[in-house]
């Protein structure tokens, strides 16, 4: 049974959708524990009345990123986690941190990777004139949105389409590959090799 631990800023509506599908597909793990970096968080509550532990970790009480990293990962291995998923947690984490938890920790976002890092995927695509845009769910590495990924989900550009036209279109396709990719972690499918992800076939018995 793998522990799952899930990091979030504000609603989490990435969390939301991990959460009812490890409860609707029974995968062999629990969430043990959503953390937010923001006391007023919505996602909390969300969390707290599916009977999902929660802590605050808030940033502003320390006086560095490093400081920061060092409480939120004391508290994150209080909940013995396997796995570490990044659900719209609004923070640039230290090398140190991400390589605490190279492996077993992701993050989704919302570009085809390697295109369009950082902020403002969705105007960045737009800016570019692309003929489809997507999300990447992949490994969190030191360097920002550059780990190996695991899953993309691809979506065409539409003629008129706006920043928040392709956001809430992209967002739907995130909450269905996000908990496909973490019930793949939790079943022992992704392993990484010379940088890439490989995922194992299912076996039947």
């Amino acid at each position: 049974m793998k522990n799952i631990v899930i990091l979030i800023s504000g609603r989490g509506s990435n969390m939301e959708a991990i959460v009812r599908a490890r409860e609707a597909q029974q995968w062999p793990a629990r969430i043990a524990a959503v953390i937010s970096n923001k006391p007023d968080a919505q996602g909390l509550a969300f969390a707290q009345a599916h009977g999902i532990p929660t802590a605050v970790v808030d940033h502003k009480a320390y006086a560095s990123r490093e400081a920061f990293d060092a409480a939120l990962q004391q508290t994150i291995d209080g909940y013995q986690a396997d796995l570490v998923v990044l659900a719209g947690f609004m923070r640039i984490l230290t090398g140190g941190f991400v390589e605490h938890y190279a492996g077993r920790m992701l993050n989704i976002h919302p570009s085809l990777l390697p295109l369009f890092p950082g902020l403002h995927t969705h105007r960045q695509a737009l800016t570019a004139g692309v003929a489809e845009h997507g999300a990447t769910v992949h490994f969190v590495t030191a360097e920002l949105d550059h780990g190996p990924s695991v899953l993309q989900a691809r979506i065409p550009v539409l003629p008129g389409d706006t920043e928040d036209s392709l956001a809430q279109r992209l967002l739907a396709e995130e909450h269905i590959i996000y908990p496909q990719a973490v019930r793949l972690f939790v079943e022992d499918r992704l392993s990484i090799a010379d940088g890439e992800v490989r995922i194992a076939e299912t076996t039947s018995i």
